[in-house]
């Protein structure tokens, strides 16, 4: 048996592989998988070839993006409440509510619900996000996002958000964002 570190280095460096499902050749130095042609097939089905229309980078359109879909309904000191409804244009490729989107609510409703509590002298720093993606909200659906402190301090405050159905009241995502509070410099 030959010993692995005895090989040349040309023998070390990726091959491409071929497949018979018709994916494309890779060029030196890159990987080509047999389901190469398929997942170029389901990026194109998606878009990821498309260009990127004009108003879609503009400053702010992903404020003015999840405004369109985030009414609020109530805020009180450290507690706020807001309905959305999911629409075609924040759908996954599987019909649901796009994680991306929860997760973008999620940072804007605790960024305003901890701003109920953290005085407007004091800068908020996202330290972490993190996410339970525990059931799928289809198209059409009406959702109740609560945002609540948790905690808050000197330093730090944490929101817990939760995404309820709105007819049936269950839970289907939550999060708990942390944020460290910092005096705002005066130079």
């Amino acid at each position: 048996m030959a010993n692995p570190s005895s090989a040349s280095p040309a023998s070390r460096e990726p091959q491409a592989l071929s497949s018979s499902d018709g994916a494309t050749a890779a060029k030196p130095g890159e990987r080509s998988t047999p389901h190469a042609s398929n997942v170029m097939r389901f990026l194109e089905s998606v878009g990821i070839s498309n260009p990127i229309p004009d108003n879609y980078s503009s400053e702010d359109f992903y404020s003015d993006f999840l405004c369109n879909h985030l009414k609020t309904d109530a805020v009180r000191p450290g507690h706020i409440t807001c309905f959305t409804t999911v629409k075609p244009t924040i759908l996954n490729s599987m019909g649901g509510l796009h994680g991306g989107v929860i997760a973008a609510i999620s940072e804007r409703v605790a960024i305003a619900t901890a701003r109920t509590v953290v005085g407007e002298d004091k800068e908020l720093f996202l330290g972490e996000l993190a996410m339970s993606y525990l059931s799928s909200a289809t198209i059409n659906a009406e959702l109740i996002v609560d945002g609540s402190v948790v905690r808050t301090g000197r330093n730090t405050t944490v929101v817990a958000v939760e995404f309820k159905m709105r007819k049936t009241g269950k839970l289907v995502h939550s999060s708990r964002a942390t944020f460290y509070n910092s005096p705002i410099a005066k130079l």
